[in-house]
């Protein structure tokens, strides 16, 4: 009988068929992952240090901001390692971690997702109560709750692949470890693993979408209503840069997660890898720095 420990460790292949490109690549995520990093700090930052950005909205941007950091460092510098090494191996204990935290940070990305629609809906449909129900204390609430809710989620899930019997090949056709390319190298039945991520991915994703989605289409029709141009401009400004957000971020995580396979083509698991593991945190400084002039002000004040 087998069990992972006839398998101590794995080999992330990443990007296989990149050849002599490999040292641009290199060089093309660092200055991606150096961007997000400084980018995402400074956001952060100045939110923290400047009294006028003290407000609900500016709050959970901030909050995003200090979730990418992490999010980004579960993934990326091991990429980068593994992009200079001839070594890729990564343990089993090791590969468990970066499935769990990757996934516990980006479940807790959809929640805060959905806290930020939340507040927007608020703002704009019900402004004359805003400021009784965002309440700082509330902010704080949500906030802790997105990411409490968010680390328990992936715990049934690792517990269940840790289970899995692991033998013979060991190469993971991915550019990092996740629940699809381990599940496609037991050497066991895996339909009920596959049931439990459908089932959890789905209730997540799609539930926080349909939440985001709904807040939206209320935002929409206030704003409609409001009768001068430029009340109308203001109020949807106030929206769109997390809009975009929101739509490149689930746009990619739906195709990857919300399956009953346990993997589609390598190229597009790993295309759809790069956007929300690398492309997405990297959109959002830049995103909600270059469509805020708040923000901009407070960094330029800052710096």
């Amino acid at each position: 009988q087998y069990n992972h420990s006839s398998l101590a460790e794995f080999v992330l292949l990443g990007f296989p068929n990149v050849g002599d490109v490999r040292g641009w690549l290199f060089v093309l995520l660092l200055l991606a992952y150096l961007f997000t990093v400084c980018g995402n700090l400074l956001i952060f930052l100045v939110i923290q240090l400047d009294a006028t950005l003290r407000t609900p909205m500016y709050h959970f941007v901030s909050v995003l901001s200090f979730l990418e950091l992490w999010y980004t460092a579960t993934t990326i510098p091991k990429m980068l390692a593994n992009l200079l090494s001839k070594k890729k191996t990564i343990s089993f204990a090791g590969c468990l971690l970066q499935t769990y935290f990757f996934h516990s940070l980006g479940a807790s990305e959809c929640y805060l997702l959905t806290a930020m629609a939340y507040d927007r809906y608020l703002a704009i449909c019900r402004p004359l109560h805003y400021p009784a129900i965002m309440t700082p204390t509330l902010c704080v609430k949500m906030a802790v709750s997105c990411w409490t809710c968010g680390f328990l989620c992936p715990i049934s899930e690792v517990i269940l692949v840790s289970k899995l019997p692991f033998c013979g090949y060991n190469k993971i056709q991915h550019i990092f470890c996740d629940f699809p390319p381990l599940l496609f190298l037991a050497c066991k039945n895996t339909s009920i693993n596959v049931l439990v991520d459908f089932f959890i991915n789905a209730f997540i994703i799609l539930i926080t979408f349909l939440f985001i989605m709904v807040s939206y289409g209320r935002i929409i029709e206030a704003v409609l209503k409001i009768q001068t141009a430029g009340g109308r401009k203001k109020a949807f400004s106030t929206c769109t840069s997390h809009l975009i957000v929101v739509l490149i971020f689930f746009g990619s995580i739906i195709f990857m997660y919300v399956r009953l396979k346990k993997s589609y083509s390598l190229t597009l698991d790993q295309t759809l890898a790069v956007v929300y593991s690398v492309l997405t945190p990297l959109a959002n400084p830049v995103i909600y720095s270059l469509r805020n002039k708040e923000l901009i002000k407070a960094i330029k004040r800052t710096i």
